[in-house]
C-alpha cells in the first residue's frame, strides 16, 4: 500500500526526495553519523545535514515523531548491519540494514555532491538472497523480456509455459514502493510463488523491476505522478507480453497487487488490449485517506495505545496530506511526504472503482481478511459497487495476509518478516478464473 511511497507497511517512514547532484564524498560515514545522531536524540543536527528541500518536507521534529515511533511497531533496536553504496545517477544512495526485536529494516539515504542529504526512507528488509532456479523438470521456464526500449526498458522475467501454445499470461503490477521483480517484502517474494504457481498450470506470467526500483534517476528531473510511477509501465508490460512468441494476445490479463491493483483498471484503459483484470488487496479509496488510517491502526496493533511519539507523528502526517490537497499548495515547489504534491494529487485522483466499472472488463477480486493495510471498507466498496455484476468475482480467505500468505490470529507487522509462500489456494483459483476466461 502506499504510506508515503514505501514498500509494504510502514507508514511512519520518509519517502526518497529528489534533486541530488553529484557524488557525494564518503557517503556512508554521512549516513551512519544520521543515525548515530538519530539515536542521540540530536535530530536538530541531523536537519542541517539535509538539503533544502528535505529540510522543508521533514523538520527536525517530524523526524523526532517518526524515528521515534518504530519501536513501538517494531520493538527494540539491536544494532546495525554494515553500509553499502551505490550510485544512482546523479545521487549515491546509502543502505544500512537496522535490526529490531520484531523485524528487520532498511535505512536507505540519498546524498548529493555537497554531503547533504537529500532523501531518507526506512522500509522492511529485501531479502538478498536471489530467486532459486527453475528445476530442469519443471513445467515451465523462464527468460529475460524487457518492459520498454532502449535504456529506459525495465528488466523483466517471462515465466512460460513447456509446449507450443499460446498460451493465457499475466502482467503482475507491483504495490507501492521501490520493488523488484519478485515483489520481495523481507524473505518474501509473493510475485515470484504467483508467477511460478500460474506457469505450472499453463498460464505464461510478466514480472518486471519497478521503474523507482530499476531506474529512480527517471523521477529527478521534473514534476512526475502515478501515470509516471506505475501506469505507463504497465501498459508497456501488456504491449511486450502480446507481442511474444507462444502467447494468445486476446488472453492477456492484469493482476494488481496493492497499490497496483488501484492501478490495474487504468493500465486496462490506457493499453486497450487487457482480457481481464484480477485485483489482490486492492484499495478502492483514497491513498492520502488510507495512508492516515493505517498509521493510526499500526499505531495500536500491539499494545492497545497511542504514545506521545506516534500521536505526533500522526498529528505531522495530517497536516501533510492537507498541504497536499489544499489548492493554495504550489505542486511545482512544495514537496510533501517526501514527494511532490503533484505526484499525490495524480494518486489522489484516482477513483479505482469508477476506472473498473468504465473498463466493463471480467475481474476477479481478492482480499485477506488478516490484512492490515488494506482493510474491510476497501473490500465492502469493491463489493457494493460490483455485487450485481456478473462478469465480477470475489474471494475473501479468512487466514491470508496482504502478501497472500496465511497466518493465524490479528495480523501483524511482524509477519512480514516470517518466511511464507502465497497461499496455493489462491494460486489455484486465480488459474481457474483465468482458464474459464
Amino acid at each position: 500500500m502506499r504510506r508515503t511511497l514505501l514498500s509494504l507497511a510502514f507508514a511512519t517512514s520518509l519517502a526518497l526526495a529528489a534533486g541530488a547532484s553529484a557524488q557525494a564524498a564518503d557517503p556512508a560515514a554521512i549516513a551512519r553519523q544520521a543515525l548515530d545522531r538519530m539515536d542521540a536524540g540530536d535530530y536538530a543536527q541531523v536537519e542541517r545535514s539535509f538539503g533544502e528541500k528535505m529540510a522543508a518536507a521533514v523538520p527536525a521534529d517530524k523526524l523526532k515523531a517518526v524515528w521515534e515511533s518504530l519501536p513501538a511497531q517494531v520493538g527494540k533496536a539491536t544494532g546495525r548491519g554494515a553500509a553499502e553504496a551505490s550510485a544512482q545517477g546523479d545521487a549515491t544512495l546509502v543502505r544500512v540494514p537496522l535490526h529490531y526485536e520484531k523485524a528487520e529494516l532498511m535505512a536507505t539515504f540519498a546524498i548529493d555532491g555537497a554531503g547533504k542529504i537529500t532523501g531518507f526512507v526506512v522500509q522492511p528488509a529485501q531479502s538478498a538472497a536471489p530467486a532459486p532456479t527453475v528445476a530442469a523438470d519443471a513445467p515451465h521456464i523462464e527468460r529475460d523480456l524487457p518492459v520498454g526500449d532502449g535504456e529506459r526498458a525495465l528488466p523483466g522475467t517471462l515465466a512460460m509455459p513447456k509446449g507450443d501454445g499460446p498460451f493465457p499470461a499475466v502482467v503482475l503490477v507491483h504495490g507501492s514502493g521501490a520493488h523488484d521483480r519478485d515483489e520481495t517484502i523481507g524473505p518474501n517474494k509473493p510475485f515470484l510463488d504467483i508467477a511460478r504457481g500460474l506457469a505450472a498450470q499453463g498460464i505464461a506470467v510478466l514480472r518486471y523491476e519497478k521503474r523507482s526500483k530499476a531506474r529512480p534517476q527517471d523521477f529527478t528531473s521534473g514534476p512526475f505522478g502515478v501515470d509516471e510511477e506505475t501506469t505507463f509501465d504497465g501498459v508497456l508490460a501488456v504491449d511486450a507480453l502480446s507481442k511474444t512468441a507462444g502467447i494468445d494476445p486476446k488472453r492477456v490479463f492484469v493482476l494488481g497487487h496493492s497499490q497496483g491493483g488501484m492501478m490495474a483498471p487504468r493500465i486496462a484503459a490506457k493499453s486497450g488490449h487487457v482480457a481481464g483484470l484480477i485485483l489482490l488487496a486492492a484499495p478502492s479509496r483514497s491513498l492520502l485517506d488510507i495512508v492516515i488510517e493505517q498509521n493510526r491502526r499500526l499505531a495500536v496493533l500491539d499494545d492497545g495505545k497511542t504514545s506521545d511519539a506516534e500521536r505526533d507523528a500522526i498529528a505531522a502526517l495530517v497536516e501533510q496530506v492537507r498541504i497536499a490537497r489544499d489548492p493554495a499548495t504550489d505542486p511545482a515547489t512544495r514537496s510533501v511526504l517526501g514527494l511532490p504534491v503533484s505526484y499525490w494529487r495524480t494518486i489522489d485522483s484516482v477513483d479505482a472503482v469508477a476506472e473498473a466499472q468504465s473498463v466493463a472488463l471480467p475481474m476477479l477480486v481478492l482480499q485477506g481478511a488478516r490484512d492490515i493495510q488494506v482493510v474491510d471498507a476497501d473490500w465492502g466498496r469493491w463489493r457494493s459497487a460490483f455485487h450485481a455484476d456478473k462478469r465480477v468475482a470475489f474471494k475473501l480467505y479468512d487466514k491470508l495476509n496482504h502478501l497472500g500468505i496465511a497466518g493465524e490470529g490479528d495480523g501483524n507487522l511482524a509477519e512480514y518478516n516470517t518466511p511464507g509462500h502465497v497461499d496455493a489456494s489462491l494460486i489455484d483459483d486465480v488459474a481457474n478464473w483465468i482458464k474459464a476466461h
